[in-house]
């Protein structure tokens, strides 16, 4: 029989991506460390682009990598936080402001001012998934980070508001309640990548991340500490291996074969013939893999075409001087790192998740940069929620205190 997760000590983090589904299980060891002691993995069915398109195979993914994760773990999973991300995910920088009525500026202060910056606009099928503040400012002239007790007659907070659709947030947390694990929160994929991905210096300096899935690619920068700036395109692993499919005039399943073994955008050794089968599976016929290269590197030329003109258009630079941190599957094709420093024009690394405990080696791997990220942004999370010590943290006290996300629309 397998034993029930105490809520206390375990996090479970899943990755629900339109190409993987991931399920991490890990125990608390102290407030800033977790041990994963279960994974799950299963191909991912039924999604697209991010979002939900067929409920039933997208609910079977999730509880064929909920199994395997309970098997390893030797226990049952009854609630998990859920990565989300998708092009119907949007940014906004909002401005709230609120007078100090005491002179000096308390808990119920800061939270109107963050409650004021959250009020903006929205249609009625956005909703807010993530408020993060940037900067304080009291009276029109100090910037702060953190306001508490400090004297002043007005206060203003600068945040980044990130928002969902509704609907489709919605039937991603149905199709894990229909899997048999309710929902903790939701958490924008950047963000945990980021959290796995980048150090507390390139976070402080000015850094941009940019996480290749299999329908989107995400792309957040960070900077003083905080989230600055969020992009999702919709061009993704899934358009590599179909560009070659087309080009190539092969089946999707052999595509993806070759971009995994012989995928590069910039070609480090002399061209070779590969085999790969008709589209019909009836036979076989050999490419070179200057053509195979010639067309992902093209599919990688559009997307970091798009990225820096994101970058130029919000006049970006000058919040990355860190550079450009890459993670995810996509990240892996030969080349893609040089490609992106040549047109971006900043310093870019590989992004591989920082950790040292149990599955290092499996874990330590782009592809789990945002399910063990995950787990990280969880136990920063619930370790604030749990301070009782007001002068430790107190500002994340008051965020953590206000509404989740899914208690507003669940």
């Amino acid at each position: 029989m397998k034993k029930r997760l105490t809520p206390s000590n375990t996090l479970v983090a899943i990755d629900i991506g339109t190409t993987k589904i991931c399920v991490l299980v890990a125990k608390k060891i102290d407030q800033h460390n977790c041990e994963v002691i279960g994974i799950g993995r299963a191909v991912s069915h039924g999604l697209a682009r991010g979002v939900v398109v067929d409920v039933a195979p997208a609910v079977h993914a999730i509880k064929a990598a909920l199994q395997e994760a309970e098997l390893m773990a030797g226990c049952s999973i009854e609630s998990a936080y859920i990565g989300i991300s998708g092009s119907h995910i949007s940014a906004h920088q909002s401005t709230g402001m609120v007078p100090i009525k005491q002179g000096v500026i308390r808990e119920h202060d800061v939270a109107r001012v963050v409650s004021a910056a959250r009020a903006i606009p929205l249609p009625e099928d956005e909703q807010i998934l993530h408020a993060v503040p940037q900067q304080f400012i009291i009276d029109g002239k100090h910037l702060v980070n953190d306001p508490l007790n400090m004297h002043g007659v007005r206060l203003e907070c600068k945040a980044h508001i990130i928002t969902g659709n509704v609907t489709l947030v919605k039937n991603l947390i149905m199709c894990c309640q229909a899997a048999g694990v309710k929902a903790r929160d939701v958490i924008l994929e950047p963000i945990a990548s980021a959290e796995a991905v980048l150090s507390e210096d390139e976070q402080e300096l000015g850094i941009g991340i940019l996480d290749i899935g299999g329908g989107t690619s995400d792309f957040a920068i960070y900077q003083r500490g905080s989230i600055r700036h969020t992009k999702i395109f919709p061009i993704a692993g899934n358009l590599f291996t179909n560009d070659i499919a087309l080009c190539l005039r092969t089946t999707r399943d052999d595509a993806e074969r070759i971009k995994k073994e012989y995928g590069a955008t910039i070609l480090s050794k002399e061209p070779h013939d590969i085999s790969i089968k008709t589209i019909d599976n009836s036979d076989s016929r050999l490419v070179s893999t200057s053509e195979l290269s010639f067309i992902l590197n093209a599919r990688g030329d559009e997307l970091l075409r798009a990225l820096n003109k994101e970058i130029i258009d919000h006049n970006l630079a000058a919040t990355m001087p860190a550079g450009l941190v890459i993670t995810g599957g996509g990240a892996l094709l030969e080349g893609f790192i040089q490609q992106a420093q040549k047109t971006i024009g900043l310093p870019t690394r590989l992004g591989n998740p920082r950790t040292t405990l149990a599955f290092k080696q499996e874990l330590s791997h782009p592809l789990y940069a945002t399910g063990y990220g995950l787990l990280l942004y969880a136990l920063k999370q619930e370790t604030l929620s749990h301070r009782v010590d007001g002068a430790t943290f107190p500002l994340n006290r008051i965020f953590w205190k206000m509404k989740s996300w899914i208690a507003e629309v669940f």
